[in-house]
C-alpha cells in the first residue's frame, strides 16, 4: 500500500535497478546552506530583558550559606564517593 506519506523519490523503480540488483548511485543535487537568524535575535532580546542579578537567587544563596547543615552530610558523602570513584585523568592511561 502506498500512503500519502510515502516518499516517491526513495522508491526503487524496476528500470533503475542494475544487474547486481542495486540501484545505481545518483548524484545528489547540491544543497545550499542557509542561516536563519530570527530565533537568535529573539533569544538575544529575551536575554537582554533578564536582570543580570536576580535578588531572589541571591537571597536563597545567602540563606544556604548561613545554614550550617547545608549541604547535608549525606550529600557530602555521596559527592566524596563520586570523586573517589572517578578516574584520575592526569595519570597515564596507556
Amino acid at each position: 500500500m502506498i500512503t500519502s506519506t510515502t516518499s516517491t523519490d526513495r522508491a526503487l523503480r524496476p528500470d533503475a535497478l542494475s544487474i547486481s540488483g542495486q540501484a545505481p548511485a545518483r548524484a545528489a543535487a547540491p544543497r545550499v546552506d542557509t542561516l536563519a537568524t530570527e530565533s537568535a535575535a529573539t533569544l538575544r532580546r529575551a536575554l537582554a530583558e533578564q536582570p543580570e542579578i536576580r535578588p531572589e537567587v541571591v537571597a536563597r544563596a545567602r540563606a544556604l550559606a548561613a545554614d550550617p547543615s547545608y549541604p547535608s552530610a549525606d550529600i557530602i558523602k555521596r559527592v566524596g564517593e563520586q570523586i573517589l570513584s572517578a578516574p584520575d585523568l592526569s595519570e597515564d592511561q596507556s
